[in-house]
């Protein structure tokens, strides 16, 4: 019988925080027409989606920190943590679909890339949501903490509200310090 475990990763193009990926086994019965790219999803449908994902799937989550970001570079860092998440499944997939270009150097496993996978592939989908989900949570908490940068809105995205809070309030722990243009602020 064939285990297909979908993995996406969210967080690549953020200012801080970790990299967060997602592998995810859909069970049989799971509607698989309500899912879709996280990205074309609201926040609250996200959030009622990742309940049900988890509650109908075998599913994981890895991450990569801000070191790891830094040491590697933000593309290895990404397939990092789509690694530790597939590891981290409690079944083992017998083919394992990867949002994107790129595959994590994993041995004793077959793994496809799908461009646009996010959008085509319902496991990949639900690992999406609950990638997004997981690193949303960390973002809104780290901002309730750092009020001025607006974390809950913007999660750490290079927006202009973001950027001049970093102009006002320099750059935090939390920042990644090799990304453009935290690397041009002393």
């Amino acid at each position: 019988m064939e285990i297909i475990a979908g993995v996406d990763e969210v967080g690549r193009g953020s200012l801080i925080g970790p990299v967060y990926a997602a592998a995810v086994i859909l069970n049989e019965s799971i509607n698989k027409k309500v899912l879709k790219d996280s990205k074309k999803l609201s926040k609250s449908k996200r959030e009622i989606l990742a309940k049900y994902i988890k509650k109908n799937s075998t599913w994981a989550i890895g991450k990569a920190s801000i070191v790891e970001i830094e040491k590697k570079n933000i593309l290895k860092a990404s397939l990092l943590a789509m690694k530790r998440a597939i590891k981290k499944l409690k079944k083992k997939p017998t083919k394992v679909l990867i949002d994107g270009n790129k595959l994590p150097d994993l041995k004793n496993y077959k793994l496809y890339s799908v461009v646009k996978g996010d959008e085509k592939i319902p496991s990949i989908s639900a690992a999406s949501i609950l990638a997004k989900v997981t690193r949303d949570n960390l973002i809104s908490n780290l901002g309730r903490k750092y009020k001025g940068y607006f974390w809950c809105q913007n999660f750490g995205y290079g927006t202009k509200q973001h950027l001049n809070a970093i102009k006002k309030l320099g750059i935090t722990v939390h920042h990644r310090k090799t990304f453009s243009p935290i690397n041009k602020i002393k």
